[in-house]
């Protein structure tokens, strides 16, 4: 008999893309506008993901004032330092830091309905 290329397949794992996107989504430093449902049409923004080098309090005022909203930071063990503003203000919180020039257009992703 003639010798045939036998390939034994290996364990394969329908999860590693996944699992390997999962591992460098922090590395890809992109900011997260969401919004979380409260009790009927009440609602809140969380902004997460800025660097550190950026004053979330200088910001968040600036963010309150602009959008005529209360807000807050809030210390979170996972997230770090997130920002939560009232009300469902995902497009202007986005087009303000890309106007700011706090973070690029390309580097924000919007969540939510």
């Amino acid at each position: 008999m003639s010798e045939l290329d036998v390939q034994i397949p290996t364990a394969f794992d329908p999860f590693a893309e996944a699992n390997a996107e999962e591992a460098g989504a922090g590395t890809k430093d992109y900011v997260h506008i969401r919004i979380q449902q409260r009790n009927g049409r009440k609602s809140l923004t969380t902004v997460q993901g800025l660097k550190k080098d950026f004053s979330y309090n200088k910001i968040l005022k600036d963010l309150k004032k602009e959008f005529c909203c209360n807000g807050t930071v809030v210390q979170d063990p996972e997230m770090g330092q997130v920002i939560q503003l009232q009300g469902d203000q995902r497009k202007n919180v986005s087009n303000f830091l890309i106007q700011a020039g706090i973070v690029k257009k390309e580097h924000i992703k919007l969540h939510g309905f």
